[in-house]
């Protein structure tokens, strides 16, 4: 225990990053490399059929937000724990977490039991893409235990500095699903065809498989923290110092959700074929921005834990080598997106409608990608420090606030002309996650420094 504790405060800066990283940057590559995969299977049944899943999409990113929100919050609470020395509230932290999964998974559950339906619905009278839509998001929503159960437990462990076991347990979901989606779509000896909701069903025992080796490995091995599941009893003080992180991460994830499904309202008015594109969109993007994210998994527990420790400087290195890094991975995204939006855009099977509306938005969309860099890091920086209002803000300013409005009016010239609206917001919002930071470093980093921390 105590050797993970002093690399994430002593060991240099940059090989801890990478050795921290790595291991979440390439997993969640392979979750991308699932997502492209899983509509690519999808899109070859119909483009209707990957209309109905880009429908779903919007509830499956509100299912991941409730599960990466309430993890972050307790990455954040046993990080910040571990680096102060109390280790009887780390423990609780990650004992929470099993307890908290299973509360949550309740919600979604009843969601995809009672409102599926209505919510594709909402978007479609077509009767393929309504049928195909239901099914999908009901089986993703009502089999969902694994992926929050994993989440936390994922969270857990990199929470302490150990990134290796939550790699292998993302690329365990990933890997079932990837191998499963054919067989469960198209037909595969005694299992039927069954298109769209085989996909879902791909999904969810991938998600259950990883959930398995999680628990496996968090109660059997030795571990930084331990799970005490015998005599738990629920503390709110614990509770509510997850979700003070937990809480503004889970909404400033949601709001993609509702970001999307103002976005699907807006693209719907000019076809169905908009909203297919704009699906693949954030297909594709995963590959871009998912190692990103598994740097500020890396990143956020040595943040956390210095500034537990109170050792600024060391916080302020993290910082400013996971924001170069992180430029030097969206300005390869962009180069890949201006060079070959064709290439990526047929890999679905893409009509000549699609890749006339597809590339241009590709190429524009991806002009918000080094400024995304700069929010991503900043964002990281509120969280680890217990700040997870900031981090709301400045998401709500992105992706609500500034981009649907704009979209909306954009809209009243061309489908074309609603892609700006994507580096506009992130322009504006970069400024304001500026003036966080600042505030942030004036309030709560550089006092660190001061003689009675020593």
């Amino acid at each position: 225990m105590e050797a993970t504790q002093n690399k994430m405060g002593t060991a240099k800066m940059l090989p801890l990053i990478i050795s921290m990283s790595l291991p979440a940057m390439f997993s969640m590559l392979v979750q991308a490399l699932y997502n492209v995969v899983d509509s690519y299977f999808v899109s070859q049944v119909s483009e209707n059929a990957l209309t109905a899943v880009s429908l779903a999409y919007p509830i499956q990113m509100l299912l991941i937000a409730f599960a990466v929100g309430t993890s972050i919050g307790i990455n954040s609470l046993i990080a910040r724990r571990l680096g102060e020395g109390n280790q009887e509230e780390a423990d609780s932290a990650a004992t929470h977490g099993m307890f908290l999964g299973v509360l949550t998974w309740v919600l979604f559950f009843l969601f995809g039991l009672f409102f599926s339906g209505a919510f594709i619905g909402m978007y479609t009278s077509d009767s393929e893409i309504y049928a195909g839509g239901t099914s999908y998001l009901s089986i993703c929503c009502i089999w969902s235990l694994g992926v929050f159960i994993e989440c936390n437990l994922e969270k857990t462990l990199q929470a302490t500095g150990n990134m290796i076991w939550p790699m292998i347990f993302q690329l365990t979901g990933a890997i079932v699903n990837i191998i499963l989606d054919p067989m469960f779509i198209f037909g595969f000896a005694f299992i039927p065809q069954m298109g769209v909701a085989g996909a879902a069903i791909a999904t969810v025992i991938g998600q259950h498989a990883a959930m398995v080796v999680a628990i496996i490995v968090v109660l059997t091995k030795d571990h930084a923290v331990k799970i005490r599941l015998r005599g738990f009893r629920p503390n709110w003080q614990t509770i509510r110092n997850i979700y003070v992180v937990g809480i503004p991460s889970i909404i400033m994830q949601a709001i993609s959700s509702v970001m999307n499904i103002a976005m699907n309202a807006i693209l719907v008015g000019f076809s169905s074929t908009a909203v297919a594109v704009f699906g693949i969109y954030f297909k594709l993007q995963s590959f871009v921005f998912m190692p990103v994210f598994g740097l500020t998994h890396g990143v956020m527990p040595i943040m956390g834990y210095n500034y537990g420790a109170r050792n600024h400087k060391r916080l302020m290195s993290a910082l400013k080598i996971g924001i170069s890094i992180a430029l030097l991975i969206m300005a390869v995204g962009t180069v890949l997106f201006w060079a070959i939006p064709d290439v990526f855009l047929q890999i679905f099977n893409a009509s000549q409608n699609m890749l006339d509306i597809g590339i241009p938005a590709l190429r524009t969309i991806s002009l918000c990608f080094l400024p995304a860099a700069l929010g991503i890091l900043f964002s990281t920086l509120f969280q680890a420090v217990g700040k997870g209002t900031y981090s709301l803000m400045i998401s709500l300013l992105r992706q609500l606030i500034v981009l649907v409005p704009v979209a909306y009016f954009l809209a009243s010239i061309s489908v074309q002309a609603v892609w700006y609206a994507f580096p506009i917001a992130e322009v504006v919002s970069f400024l304001g996650s500026l003036g966080f930071f600042y505030r942030c470093r004036r309030k709560m980093l550089r006092p660190l420094d001061a003689p009675s921390a020593a």
